[in-house]
């Protein structure tokens, strides 16, 4: 692909993305401010409708209990129990409704059974479930009508004052359309009652109020202030989720094919004092607003995106014009001088960006053959000297001890043979610790000049781990006291590594944690596998390091002991180097330090 495909495949890419970009964020943005709206509109028209809800059922529970209160209902009651004879006041409940403006009324006999019923007079001698219930605040309940179907209302139940046994009352209001009618309902929004035939209702004079499986949903029985609910069916499903859960849910119902006519609806069940669903209160707003704001805003996108992938392609075609053939010469002589031809050099044309950068192109070939040379003998001779300071300065601490042993030799042959066959044993024994001492030093810088190449082996990290931690793990009884565990874990951390080399690279580093507590504590080696590498750590409980000690570790020289080389880290670095692996190391000062192998895992 050519650089003027390239930059109006980039161009085109560009304004597509960060035009959907910006449209998606508008989009989300406002369907987010309309759902809030919703969900504020439906949670204030949930609260509007609990106050008129309780308002209702004071209003039905203020008149059962004027009822209940009246002198000539109390006489009734008082003479019904004296004479247990019910025929004289099977009318009674008839005209106490009308005065009380009651839908329903039932005088309850202290057996149970209805007296006087004002919406049924034929129910006289049935057993009335309701009486026997303690409910202080009405109640929802279906309740059966002469045409054989049922409706739902709002009941209250009331005993009769001075009768005893009691005589009760059973009254309330339907709760139906001229309900729906009386709640304030926004622009845009529909209100619908879904009563359930099935629920509530009396089954060969048992109530039904067990957790049988509510009847299947019927559109009819859903309805508004104004009638049948339009798209009814729509909402069964919906219905019968808030009915079988009995708790509120919501979603988006989609009422025709057209988006505009969808609506975000919710479903708030409506429950009895046995806390089975009676009826489920729909709420629906309509999404065309936002159906609407969005068909906007993607006709907008469309149209800037169509205007910029047009502009891009004009705009990079002009751009390969001035820019491609000095880019490709610039290409062309960046690889010439990768290949080691430093004095490589590109034609200038012009005052703009890209002639500045091929002047400077050819400036930086300029320096670098000028700073090459100069560069490798700086460094050639800043390496040896460090090397060679390193050393006096290392050699020097054994010298010194050794020129006073030789002199105390000389003083001590004027000593008698006695004298000064003691002090010749001590001398010597005082040469060879310093002799061996500096032959130890040699070694260390032997060592970090000619690292061994690793003999690879597959093997177990647990194998490793435990091969240490079993060679320090016993102490000796001089010095401070620290233990040595390992923490492995059960899986297998496959490794291809020389084991002698991470075998001594883990010994540094536990010698180093040991020595980095003069007052004892836990050395802890563990070991654990990631999806692609092995983790190796060795961590310790000692003062820990200072943020700029872990800059400086793993440089070579560098040493935080009082008689340590500076090389024992940085021969751990190289060890881990040679295995593909990396080193860092974590540490608090006071709160101890870990340093963290990570090689790769073997594959297969």
């Amino acid at each position: 692909m050519s650089l003027r495909q390239k930059l109006l495949l980039l161009f085109s890419l560009t304004v597509a993305a960060a035009v959907a970009v910006v449209a998606w964020t508008v989009l989300v943005r406002i369907r987010q401010v309309f759902e809030k709206r919703d969900q504020e509109e439906t949670a204030l028209f949930v609260s509007q409708f609990q106050r008129e809800f309780q308002h209702r059922s004071a209003e039905v529970a203020a008149a059962v209990e004027q009822i209940a209160g009246e002198e000539r209902v109390r006489s009734m009651a008082f003479e019904l129990v004296q004479s247990n004879d019910a025929a004289p006041y099977l009318n009674e409940a008839q005209a106490l409704a009308q005065d009380a403006q009651l839908d329903f009324l039932e005088i309850v006999g202290p057996d149970g059974n209805i007296v006087s019923s004002a919406q049924w007079p034929a129910r006289f001698g049935y057993a009335e479930p309701a009486a026997s219930e303690a409910a202080e605040t009405p109640v929802l309940k279906r309740e059966e009508v002469p045409d054989g179907s049922s409706v739902l209302g709002l009941f209250a139940v009331r005993p009769i004052r001075g009768a005893e046994p009691a005589v009760k009352l059973v009254g309330g209001r339907r709760l139906d359309q001229s309900f729906l009618a009386d709640l304030p309902v926004a622009p845009g929004m529909q209100v619908g009652l879904f009563s359930d035939a099935s629920a509530g209702l009396m089954m060969d004079g048992v109530a039904n109020t067990g957790n049988a499986s509510p009847a299947a949903f019927d559109p009819k029985r859903l309805v508004s202030a104004n009638g049948d609910l339009p798209g009814a069916a729509h909402y069964a499903m919906l219905i019968d989720q808030a009915r079988i859960s009995g708790r509120q849910t919501s979603g988006i119902l989609y009422l025709t094919a057209r988006r505009e006519d969808s609506v975000s609806a919710t479903a708030i069940p409506l429950k009895n004092s046995a806390g089975r669903v009676l009826a489920v209160l729909t709420v629906a707003i309509s999404r065309s607003g936002l159906v609407a704001e969005q068909q906007q805003i993607r006709a907008i996108a469309y149209g800037v995106a169509s205007g910029g992938i047009l502009f891009a392609i004009i705009f990079s075609l002009w751009i390969a014009a001035c820019v491609s053939r000095p880019v490709e010469e610039l290409a062309r002589a960046a690889e010439e001088v990768a290949s080691g031809s430093w004095d490589t050099q590109v034609p200038v044309r012009g005052r703009d960006e890209v002639a500045v950068l091929a002047r400077s192109f050819n400036h930086m070939t300029e320096q670098l053959t000028n700073q090459r040379e100069k560069l490798v003998q700086s460094e050639r001779v800043a390496a040896w000297r460090e090397l060679a300071r390193r050393l006096a300065h290392e050699l020097k601490n054994p010298l010194f001890p050794l020129q006073l042993t030789v002199e105390n030799l000389v003083r001590a042959r004027q000593l008698p043979a006695a004298d000064f066959d003691e002090v010749f044993t001590e001398s010597t024994q005082t040469l060879s610790m310093e002799i061996a001492n500096l032959k130890k030093i040699i070694g260390r810088f032997s060592d970090f000049s000619k690292m061994p190449k690793p003999e690879l082996e597959r093997i177990d990290a647990k194998n490793v781990v435990e091969r240490v931690r079993a060679l320090y793990a016993v102490g000796t009884e001089e010095g401070p006291k620290i233990s040595v565990e390992a923490n492995v874990a059960d899986q297998p951390m496959p490794l291809k590594v020389d084991p002698e080399l991470l075998h001594r690279a883990l010994s540094n580093l536990v010698l180093n944690a040991k020595d980095a507590m003069p007052e004892g504590g836990t050395v802890t080696i563990s070991a654990r596998p990631t999806s692609e590498t092995v983790e190796l750590r060795v961590s310790d409980t000692g003062e820990g390091l200072t943020p700029e000690e872990c800059e400086r570790l793993f440089t070579p020289y560098y040493t935080t002991k009082q008689f340590g080389t500076g090389l024992g880290l940085a021969i751990v670095q190289s060890v881990v180097a040679d295995h593909g692996g990396t080193i860092a190391v974590e540490s608090n000062a006071g709160h101890g330090a870990a340093f963290v192998i990570t090689l790769p895992r073997a594959e297969g």
